[in-house]
């Protein structure tokens, strides 16, 4: 059986393991194929199957957000290399574009993982999801396999030289590969070294509010939209900037806790450690966030 006749197949096993979070390109297989692709009219059956493909990823993510919500979230944050980034990002472009972010979520790598499972956490109507989701996978297919499709000669020709010096190339690319893991995870622990400090168990903060402390302030700095889908009473909605604003209200001797949704509760302990930067001594992050709050309070 020949690449020609399982083009189809490759586009969607592809596609189908890069939307559901795997480290594997689609977009050159895309390429490729639309350039062995004889006729346009291939080009349309190969987008139909990307869309397929990365509609039912969509699907599972976007029904493991609605059953499991923020914490779908927290745990693909977790495999970023960059959670903090991944978190603040995630946040900031859904808020700016809305569930339908979707459309353009297929063409910002990373994004497009995320965004579904946003979606089904803040409960957006399956057939508006559907609708979006679909459009954004077939524009996003149809850019790449119309690049495959009018440059074919030279991909091919490129194809063929990847060929005859693939040991060369594999090489490269391995190296290239190597010395941009390690730039990424020297960032990572750069940024992680910062939030090395203390952090209050949610047991002792559920304790100070069943005590009615009165110096104690309660920050939640989990996503705006689950923010709104799944609110908590005594705790102030915030992200970096209002939180830093709210505070100028308050003592420099208050209590502040802050809590996120996120992984190794990076944002909580940076926007502690700034707060903390502008005289509010008393700045900590909760331990275990959201998950641990909800798991304490639950019962």
């Amino acid at each position: 059986m020949s690449l020609f006749e399982t083009t189809e197949v490759l586009v969607f096993f592809n596609v189908l393991l890069q939307q559901l979070g795997a480290p594997v390109p689609a977009v050159p297989t895309m390429i490729l194929s639309a350039s062995l692709s004889g006729e346009a009219s291939g080009i349309f059956v190969l987008a139909f199957v990307a869309t397929l493909a990365s509609l039912i990823a969509d699907w599972a993510w976007y029904l493991a957000g609605r059953f499991y919500g923020y914490r779908v979230l927290s745990v693909l944050c977790k495999l970023s290399i960059n959670p903090e980034s991944c978190v603040s990002q995630t946040e900031s472009r859904f808020r700016l574009w809305g569930p339908w972010s979707l459309v353009v979520a297929k063409f910002i790598p990373g994004f497009s993982t995320v965004a579904p499972p946003i979606a089904g956490a803040v409960k957006m109507p399956i057939l508006s999801f559907t609708i979006a989701s679909a459009l954004g996978a077939f524009l996003w297919a149809m850019a790449a396999l119309l690049a495959g499709w009018l440059f074919k000669e030279q991909v091919n020709r490129l194809f063929e030289t990847l060929q005859d010096n693939l040991f060369i190339v594999g090489v490269l690319a391995a190296l290239i590969c190597s010395f941009w893991l390690m730039w990424k995870l020297a960032r990572r622990d750069a940024f992680q070294s910062r939030l090395k400090t203390p952090k209050m168990r949610p047991e002792d903060v559920l304790g100070l509010v069943k005590a009615g402390h009165s110096n104690l302030r309660l920050i939640d700095l989990r996503p705006a939209v689950v923010q709104e889908a799944e609110p908590l009473p005594g705790w102030l909605p915030a992200n970096s900037d209002s939180a830093l604003a709210a505070a100028r209200t308050w003592s420099k001797s208050d209590l502040i806790v802050t809590m996120c949704a996120c992984p190794d509760d990076v944002s909580a302990s940076h926007v502690a450690g700034l707060l903390r930067d502008h005289g509010y001594r008393q700045a900590i992050a909760m331990e275990g966030g959201y998950e641990a709050w909800l798991e304490l309070t639950r019962h």
